[in-house]
């Protein structure tokens, strides 16, 4: 009677491992699935997200000018030969 006691009590432990196994593989399963589903909106907002932070920080770009001054000296010591 106790064997079968013993018996009773671990199938009921396999049962509940087994039901929250099944839990979370329907859980990643429906997870993957909906990024699978979703990617584009994801990768969507994530790139406007991420190009808004870095081309805030960003200086603002310098103008060329239109014309430029003269030759710069040779480089070196300024040492005549």
């Amino acid at each position: 009677m106790k064997n079968l006691t013993n018996y009773r009590i671990m199938q009921k432990i396999v049962n509940v491992l087994a039901l929250v196994s099944f839990v979370g593989i329907v859980g990643v399963v429906g997870a993957g699935g909906y990024v699978f589903l979703q990617k584009d909106a994801i990768i969507k907002d994530v790139t406007e997200s991420v190009l808004g932070d870095v081309l805030g920080d960003m200086p603002a770009i310098p103008e060329v000018p239109a014309t430029t001054g003269g030759v710069a000296p040779p480089a070196g010591l300024g040492i005549p030969k």
